[in-house]
């Protein structure tokens, strides 16, 4: 497995993920997105490593919709263009939960002081893909 960094999108898998997703046809992406969540949220045994890769990418790209997300990498995410996928952060946020959750080969991969800045970026599209409570605002400061 290629991994060059701690992004969603900074491996080989994910990377291949997204390039399957620009070859599928538009009505096709949305569908594409949704099995990798629910691939990882509905993981009883041991969550591998890839499926776990294309979740997180998967999660990315609904955060990338939602307030405050970080856009896809703009080498590695997807090319083409995605339909609205914010229906999906329920399921993303439990397929991120799942990644995090023992058995997970990628938690396991990811243990130890190293892997600090990989569970700080899934805390981010936690963060992103949580719904704030009405009224409250992000601060800015």
């Amino acid at each position: 497995m290629g991994t060059w960094d701690t992004g969603p999108f900074d491996n080989d898998t994910a990377a291949d993920w997204c390039g399957d997703l620009d070859d599928a046809s538009p009505d096709a992406r949305q569908g594409l997105v949704q099995d990798a969540l629910v691939r990882a949220a509905d993981s009883t045994d041991c969550l591998y490593a890839n499926v776990g890769d294309e979740a997180v990418a998967a999660a990315a790209l609904v955060a990338a919709q939602s307030p405050g997300g970080e856009p896809a990498h703009p080498h590695y995410g997807p090319d083409e263009p995605l339909p609205d996928l914010t229906g999906l952060r329920a399921l993303a946020l439990q397929a991120l939960d799942r990644v995090m959750t023992e058995p997970s080969e990628l938690l396991e991969l990811w243990d130890g002081r190293d892997g600090a800045p990989w569970r700080a970026s899934i805390n981010r599209l936690r963060g992103t893909l949580t719904p704030q409570p009405p009224g409250e605002q992000l601060s800015l400061s």
